[in-house]
């Protein structure tokens, strides 16, 4: 299976858990449908992105939401076949994989002097990366444009084996997950936030996700957004 590296790291947890391969692309769903001409000896079980874009099988190759609707009514009747809803579902891949909750916030600037005020942050985020945010410390970080990860603790590197791409990826201590890129397609410059903790069995999504939002709110306070 695949996704992006804006997209929950969820997917990579699940993927794992059942032995299954799991890839990651660029930004952009073409990204995630040339994984089916790139590798045609994998079986291409599914894809998705954190914008709500699916493809399951290979026939289509690219969004295919008319599958993916099918796929959810197929879960649905799953579900009350077995006297649970599709919601009581969701809450048992919390408990099993973890609970995860992303939040995008985008800013406008519009013009040239915008597009150099994007250009300017992306500089000063990538020459000047942070140490820590919100009083956790960054551990990882990631920059397509050189292709390089960094390992902090450790103090080594390797090379992202992806296309190059305008993007940062800061991981903190917690696993918490910051990405910012400029979007190819308006004026803004994006950051994706990505959090997570454990959820036991006698917990509700509805408590956790509180949680987990306001562990958000912290980190994009920590970085004066």
């Amino acid at each position: 299976i695949a996704s992006t590296i804006v997209s929950t790291p969820m997917m990579k947890k699940m993927a794992q858990a059942y032995g299954v391969q799991y890839k990651e692309t660029l930004t952009g769903f073409k990204w995630i449908g040339k994984l089916i001409k790139d590798f045609p000896d994998l079986e291409f079980i599914g894809g998705g992105e954190e914008s709500f874009g699916y493809l399951v099988g290979d026939a289509v190759r690219d969004k295919d939401a008319v599958t993916a609707t099918l796929l959810a009514c197929e879960i649905g009747t799953y579900a009350k076949a077995n006297g649970k809803s599709f919601y009581e579902l969701l809450e048992e891949c919390f408990i099993k994989f973890g609970a995860y909750k992303e939040k995008l916030i985008s800013f406008t600037q519009k013009g040239i002097e915008g597009a150099e005020k994007i250009k300017t942050m992306m500089t000063q985020y990538r020459n000047d990366p942070p140490k820590e945010i919100a009083g956790i410390s960054v551990v990882q970080s990631e920059d397509y444009l050189s292709s390089k990860r960094t390992f902090h603790l450790e103090n080594r590197f390797e090379k992202i084996d992806l296309p190059e791409a305008d993007v940062l990826i800061f991981t903190l201590e917690d696993d918490s997950r910051i990405a910012i890129r400029p979007s190819g397609t308006e004026p803004k410059i994006k950051f994706y936030f990505s959090v997570n903790s454990t959820m036991g069995t006698g917990e509700k999504w509805n408590t956790v996700s509180e949680q987990l939002g306001r562990k958000i709110e912290n980190i994009i306070k920590g970085m004066g957004l």
